[in-house]
């Protein structure tokens, strides 16, 4: 869902008890979306993230460091010139609009105070972050807007800042109840209640609206213009009670899951009965830690899609051409399966020369290699000879024989590529930081598919494997990519130690330590877990794993990055997850 200005609400109040009287003590723009300010508070320096993603904008304290450019960005270096030791003295929210300002006082060049506004517009694929000074004169934005991009509001340097034209919506803060209900009750066109609250209160999300529906309506099926006296009365009610939630509320947020789905789907700071038992709620400490959690795990991906967006285009063009060349080898191989014919249209001509005239198109002979002795139609070429008509069967004959065994052998070379490009596949589809990056795209590098970068390559260097622990106390091993698998299941792993791998499934080497120990049967099923959750079927379930000791596991001579043969090994079926997890 999209943050609304009453869940805002209550995160500028949070913010203020922790941040109001800091210190701007750094700024990085860490892509073009999102500037962070590290601000030095009386409890520690707190990360604070100001992001304008189309698909998650926000304002909260994020406890994740996020990587930055090598080299700051133009704005980047501007705000740490003109905002960095800047006092945070207020915050302010526009009504229950989703305009939060953050109001500095700093020291310009010459040592006169200022004031610099960060405004954050938080409004979709519209959501900005715009610098103001003290007279209103915009210094720059995250986002500039042109003539180009919009004729009614220009977002430029030394243009004066104006706030974005106010929708024709009450503030249920300020506005009387029963405005409220007659304001909804009389929109414009009939529609359903929960669409009518949402055209007509500020800073209120479609989950909010639903929830009051549903506490007004239950089962019943009414439009605004259908609710009868007691439907209003319990609309002004929950209307009411709503009010005091934004003004008052001090209990915990709620982040709302869908059964079976890992991932947050809703959010929001009243407690939400519309779903029923189809969802759970987790509850958090703070709007600030519901909202890192929320949005972390997603943007990071993204992130990480964008700068690996070359690598992805590359994959894909080299799996589609692989898998339509091994579709051409096998119909060439599929024809070649008739050559014994063209043998056998060789040998009846050579034993019926004599009965066939120069400059014939066909001849029937007996075919003396079917048991019934049936008559057999052979095409010639009416300029040969016969001799040469035979002679053509057994060279096409030889043609197809030796086709078939390289056909035979390129078909085995390209399964196997393609198998290694989709296990590349997921190994990108799981990079969630830079460096994973790099290591995956020297990888590439390493097989020919990119020109290589001497300086990228003397810079990288290799991570450490993913560690886990299971609960009875077994270290869990995780290759992050197709080299580290190969480093960490042929060398760094004893023999004794035991190799999980997804079955026909691409997906990470995983290694349970044993120190000598025998493996228990939980320690089995958590790392298989690991090894599904490390793999293409992530969102799947009763994932099959293979399981074997790594004595058993070996690597075929010439055989690319992760690929690997093994024997004596056991199959079980489980959901991925990780050990930290926990399961329904």
């Amino acid at each position: 869902m999209a943050l609304d200005g009453m869940t805002l609400r209550h995160v500028v109040n949070e913010l203020k008890t922790t941040a109001l009287g800091s210190r701007v003590y750094q700024i990085y723009q860490p892509n073009r979306d999102e500037i962070m300010l590290i601000l030095r508070t009386q409890d520690g320096n707190k990360r604070l993230l100001l992001s304008t993603r189309a698909n998650s904008p926000r304002v909260h304290f994020t406890k994740y460091s996020v990587e930055n450019p090598a080299s700051p960005p133009m704005l980047c270096m501007l705000m740490r010139k003109r905002l960095g030791g800047g006092k945070l003295v207020d915050i302010r929210q526009a009504g229950l609009d989703r305009i939060i300002s953050f109001d500095f006082d700093c020291t310009n060049e010459l040592g006169d105070r200022v004031r610099i506004t960060a405004v954050v517009e938080i409004m979709g694929k519209y959501s900005n972050v715009i610098f103001v000074d003290g007279d209103g004169v915009i210094i720059d934005a995250l986002k500039r807007v042109d003539m180009t991009m919009s004729s009614q509001r220009l977002v430029l340097p030394n243009l004066k800042y104006e706030y974005p034209t106010p929708q024709d919506k009450l503030n249920i803060l300020l506005a009387d109840s029963g405005d409220v209900v007659e304001k909804i009750i009389n929109s414009p066109a009939e529609k359903p209640l929960n669409k009518a609250i949402l055209g007509a209160v500020q800073g209120i999300s479609p989950v909010i609206c639903r929830e009051l529906e549903h506490n007004v309506l239950g089962d019943k099926q009414a439009s605004n213009k259908t609710l009868d006296d007691s439907d209003k009365e319990r609309l002004r009610e929950e209307i009411e009670k709503l009010s005091d939630m934004v003004l008052t509320y001090s209990g915990k947020p709620f982040s709302l899951y869908h059964k079976g789905d890992s991932k947050p789907f809703d959010l929001t700071f009243i407690d939400v009965k519309q779903y029923g038992s189809l969802c759970e709620s987790r509850e958090y400490e703070s709007f600030c830690e519901l909202l890192d959690s929320y949005y972390i795990e997603r943007d990071s991906a993204d992130r990480m899609r964008v700068k690996a967006a070359d690598l992805s285009r590359l994959l894909n063009n080299l799996i589609n051409r692989a898998t339509n060349k091994l579709n051409i080898q096998r119909q060439e191989l599929e024809n070649c399966a008739d050559r014994e014919q063209l043998r056998i249209k060789g040998d009846l001509l050579q034993a019926n020369l004599y009965r066939i005239e120069r400059g014939a198109q066909s001849v029937v002979v007996e075919n003396f290699y079917d048991e019934n002795n049936s008559e057999l139609e052979i095409t010639l070429n009416p300029a040969l000879s016969p001799a040469q008509n035979a002679q053509k069967y057994y060279k096409d004959y030889n043609k197809a024989k030796n086709a078939q065994q390289i056909l035979t052998v390129q078909i085995r070379k390209g399964e196997e590529e393609l198998v290694y490009l989709e296990s590349l596949k997921d190994v990108l589809s799981r990079v969630r930081t830079e460096k994973e990056l790099n290591q995956v795209r020297l990888e590439f590098m390493e097989q020919g598919y990119i020109k290589r970068n001497k300086s990228m390559t003397k810079k990288s260097s290799q991570l450490p494997p993913l560690e886990y622990t299971t609960s009875d106390g077994f270290k869990i091993l995780v290759g992050r990519n197709n080299r580290q698998n190969d480093q960490l299941t042929m060398k760094t792993a004893s023999k004794r130690d035991y190799w999980f791998h997804t079955k026909d499934i691409p997906g990470s080497h995983t290694i349970v330590v044993t120190d000598g120990r025998e493996l228990t049967e939980n320690a089995v099923i958590e790392a298989a877990r690991v090894a599904a959750y490390h793999s293409k079927a992530r969102e799947s379930t009763n994932v099959p794993v293979d399981y074997t000791l790594v004595k058993h596991v070996s690597k075929p001579n010439g055989a690319k990055p992760g690929m690997v043969i093994f024997v004596n090994n056991r199959t079980v079926y489980v959901d991925p997850m990780l050990p930290n997890e926990k399961s329904e």
